[in-house]
C-alpha cells in the first residue's frame, strides 16, 4: 500500500488510453483539461489498482471514478448478464447527478443504467432490474430493500464504487455497505472516494472491502481550498446575524447562495424572515418531501430563487451550479461538516465565498474547526454592523477562550453557613452537654 500526496497536475484527457466512444463523449461535452483528483486516480484505477482517495467536494471526483469504470466495461465486454458495476451514494440527489453524469458519458455505447433510490416507485425499479443493466446507480437504503427482496444480484460485479464514503458512514450506513461487500464478488475492484478522513468507521470498512489499495490524497480534507475564501464575522446574536445576512445577499455578487444551519426551526424561521423581506427563498430540511425536494431543485436550476436555506442533513450530496456564496448561519458542529459545507461553492475551479456568522457561545467550536482545518479564517467587518462582542479577552494556546474564575470563597462560605442552619435546626429542643 502506497499513500500519494497530489495537488497539481494537468495533462489532456487524451493522454489517457481511454476507450474512443469515451473520447468522442468527452469531446462532445468539451472536456479537455482533467482536474488533480482525475490526473492522480484515472491511471490507477484503469491499471485494475484499488483506490482510497481524499479529495475535496467539487473536485471532479465523479468523472475521476466513471471514466475508468466505463473503461473497463467497454473494454472488456462479459457474456454474463447482471450487474458489472455498482456505484453507492448516500444521498438521492448526488445519485440523480451521477447518473446524469453517467448518461453523458455513455451516449455513444450501448451501456445501460438503472437509478435506484429512494422517493421513487419501487415497482418501476425492479422492472429497470429485469433487464439487467450493466451499471446500477443507488443509494443505499432502497439498494437493501432490493436485496431483501432478491431483485438484485452483485454475482458478477467487475467494479464497486463508494462516493462520499465519509458521509454515508456518518448517516449509519456502515453496516449496510459492508452487506454489499459481502454479496458482491469477491474479485471485484473498488473504489473508495471521499471528501474527508476524519471519520471514525472509514479505517475499518475500507480495510474490510479494499485489497491493497492505492491511497491518494488529493488537496482535499483539510488543506484550504485555494479558490475559496474563508471568512468570519462576529455577531451578537441571531437577529444580528439576520441583518449580516441581509447584507451580504444585498452587496456580495452571486448566482446562487446556500446559508446553513443547525435545525429544521432555524431553516423554516430564517427561509420564513427572508421570505418576509422579498427574497426568492427556497428551504431544504428532512422533513420536506421527495416531491417538494425535486420541485426546490428544478427552482433553483432554472433561477426561480437565487437563495437556499438547507440543514446539513438535507443538502448532504447536492450539486447545484453556480453556487458563488456560502453563509454559515450556525456554525457548523464539527470540522468535517464545515469542509463539507463549503465545498458547494468553488466547484470545477471557479471562485467562492464562504462566510461563517460567529457569536460568543460559537467561539471555542470556531477554534476547534480552525484546529481541525489547520488554518484559520479571515475576520471581517461591515461598516454599520459591527458586533458589540470582540472576542473572548484571554485565549489558550488552541485558540479556544478562557474560561473566567468563580469566585470559589463566596461560594465556600455560603456553604458553610446553609450547612450550619442545617445543623441548628437539627438541634432543636436537644439538651446541650453541660461539658460543652
Amino acid at each position: 500500500m502506497r499513500a500519494h500526496f497530489i495537488v497539481r497536475g494537468s495533462p489532456l484527457f487524451s493522454h489517457f488510453s481511454l476507450h474512443r466512444l469515451l473520447r468522442k463523449a468527452l469531446k462532445d461535452l468539451n472536456f479537455n483539461h482533467p482536474t488533480p483528483v482525475q490526473v492522480a486516480a484515472i491511471p490507477l484505477a484503469m491499471e485494475g489498482f484499488d483506490l482510497q482517495v481524499c479529495s475535496e467536494t467539487g473536485s471532479g471526483k465523479t468523472v475521476a471514478y466513471l471514466l475508468p469504470t466505463l473503461h473497463r466495461l467497454l473494454s472488456k465486454p462479459s457474456l454474463d448478464a447482471g450487474c458489472r458495476a455498482l456505484i453507492l451514494l448516500p444521498t438521492r440527489e448526488l445519485a440523480q447527478q451521477v447518473f446524469k453524469s453517467c448518461q453523458e458519458l455513455i451516449q455513444h455505447t450501448k451501456l445501460s443504467t438503472a437509478l435506484i433510490c429512494g422517493g421513487d416507485n419501487i415497482d418501476k425499479q425492479v422492472e429497470q432490474l429485469l433487464d439487467n443493466p450493466e451499471i446500477i446507480i443507488a443509494t443505499t437504503g432502497r439498494l437493501m430493500e432490493h436485496m431483501d427482496q432478491g431483485t438484485v444480484d452483485f454475482s458478477a460485479l467487475d467494479l464497486l464504487v463508494l462516493d462520499e464514503a465519509d458521509r454515508m458512514l456518518d448517516m449509519g450506513f456502515s453496516d449496510d455497505v459492508l452487506k454489499v461487500v459481502e454479496a458482491s464478488n469477491p474479485n471485484r475492484q473498488t473504489l473508495l472516494f471521499s471528501a474527508t478522513l476524519n471519520n471514525r468507521w472509514l479505517p475499518s470498512v475500507a480495510k474490510q472491502m479494499l485489497r491493497e489499495p492505492e491511497i491518494l490524497n488529493v488537496s482535499g480534507g483539510r488543506s484550504a481550498h485555494s479558490n475559496i475564501c474563508e471568512q468570519v464575522i462576529l455577531a451578537d446574536d441571531d437577529d444580528h446575524k439576520l441583518r449580516l445576512v441581509l447584507w451580504l445577499l444585498a452587496h456580495e455578487r452571486f448566482d446562487k447562495a446556500l446559508i446553513f444551519v443547525n435545525s429544521r426551526i432555524h431553516a423554516d424561521k430564517l427561509s420564513g424572515n427572508l421570505i418576509r423581506l422579498k427574497r426568492h427563498v427556497a428551504v431544504l430540511h428532512g422533513d420536506v418531501d421527495q416531491v417538494k425536494r425535486n420541485r426546490v431543485m428544478s427552482m433553483l436550476r432554472d433561477g426561480k430563487v437565487d437563495v437556499l436555506v438547507a440543514t446539513d442533513l438535507a443538502a448532504r450530496g447536492l450539486d447545484i451550479e453556480g453556487v458563488d456564496l456560502v453563509i454559515n448561519f450556525d456554525l457548523a458542529r464539527r470540522g468535517d461538516e464545515y469542509v463539507h459545507r463549503i465545498g458547494r461553492t468553488g466547484r470545477g475551479g471557479n471562485e467562492g465565498l464562504a462566510v461563517t456568522l460567529v457569536k460568543s457561545t460559537e467561539w471555542n467550536l470556531k477554534a476547534s474547526i480552525e484546529r481541525y482545518l489547520k488554518h484559520q479564517f479571515e475576520p471581517r467587518v461591515i461598516d454599520g454592523l459591527k458586533a458589540a462582542y470582540t472576542g473572548p479577552k484571554r485565549l489558550k494556546a488552541s485558540g479556544k477562550a478562557v474560561k473566567p474564575k468563580k469566585n470559589k470563597s463566596k461560594k465556600t462560605t455560603a456553604n458553610k453557613k446553609k450547612k450550619q442552619r442545617k445543623r441548628n435546626k437539627k438541634a432543636v429542643g436537644k439538651r446541650r452537654n453541660p461539658s460543652s
